[in-house]
């Protein structure tokens, strides 16, 4: 039985939230869970209840999805080497079956199979379906000058086809997205999730990119979770990465976050899975949990640069 207190709370709460439901109803918002968020039932039930909640106040929420844990546990039991470059998978044949086995089938299941306990109406996609992708194979690289990197079947974005999600969300659905795509002839490549969330949010006009990764954001000392910066814009960025100051893993997202923002989206979150709610936390309040990325720090409001503080 609840208590005074309890009801006080949880008014509270919905007052506070109101302003921004009213704020975000309607809007779209795309999101990009990493593969470790679905590692099990209870962890994906956890994070979907958050997505959940945006959907049924409004929110048109795209999520994408990785799932590199899940394809590296299955390259080691199959016998199958796995190689990164800078934080980027390489994709030879057999990598690429098991990272399509991965995404299409497990994780994508196992998303949608949440949503459908929660009540949540979503339906499963890949940037193959309808031609939501379409992409290139990645030509043989040379880097700062070290010898020439072959990444195998890993794709670079030409294009994303909006109206196959905007038809989608104008029905009410949600769409669940697997990185998975292919070029003009069928070639299926491998592109990761987090350009992926990037291209499809800049295609749509999205409000809000959020990366829900295992990070507790994007920290100013890589060795140090309590360095976490509140807020950061592109050029501020850009110079973390120039310094050496982003881990592997954070490599491809600061890339994906600078497209995001170069091309029209203007809030970027990088989140952790692991706070309890964080997700309703970095939407619902000017506080947040993670670390928020625009192109200026000039477009924050007073109310946000108020709340985040400055940099750690």
């Amino acid at each position: 039985m609840s208590t005074n207190k309890d009801r006080a709370v949880i008014v509270s709460a919905l007052k506070h939230a109101a302003p921004y439901i009213r704020l975000f109803k309607k809007k779209i918002f795309v999101l990009k869970a990493g593969g470790e968020v679905f590692a099990n039932s209870q962890t994906t039930r956890e994070f979907m209840e958050q997505v959940g909640i945006l959907h049924q106040v409004g929110i048109r929420v795209v999520l994408v999805h990785g799932g590199g844990p899940q394809a590296t546990e299955l390259a080691s039991a199959l016998g199958v080497d796995t190689k990164f470059v800078d934080g980027r998978r390489v994709t030879d044949e057999s990598s690429l079956d098991i990272a399509t086995m991965v995404l299409n089938g497990q994780i994508n299941t196992r998303a949608l199979a949440a949503c459908r306990d929660l009540e949540i109406p979503a339906v499963g996609i890949s940037g193959v379906d309808a031609g939501l992708i379409r992409a290139k194979r990645r030509p043989p690289v040379k880097e700062d000058g070290k010898k020439e990197i072959d990444y195998g079947y890993v794709g670079d974005i030409e294009s994303v086809d909006a109206d196959v999600l905007q038809k989608q969300l104008d029905a009410g659905l949600m769409p669940v997205v697997s990185p998975i795509s292919c070029d003009e002839t069928g070639m299926v490549l491998n592109i990761n999730a987090d350009t992926v969330a990037a291209a499809i949010a800049a295609e749509l006009g999205a409000e809000k990119l959020i990366l829900a990764t295992g990070a507790a954001g994007i920290l100013e000392n890589i060795n140090d979770p309590r360095s976490l910066i509140s807020y950061v814009d592109r050029s501020a960025l850009r110079k973390l990465g120039d310094e050496g100051k982003l881990a592997d893993g954070m490599l491809p997202k600061a890339a994906a976050i600078d497209a995001a923002l170069k091309n029209g989206v203007k809030r970027v979150h990088v989140i952790s899975y692991k706070v309890a709610d964080s997700l309703l936390l970095e939407v619902f309040t000017n506080e947040g949990t993670g670390t928020l990325v625009v192109d200026d720090i000039a477009a924050l409001t007073l109310a946000e640069q108020a709340s985040t503080g400055q940099e750690s």
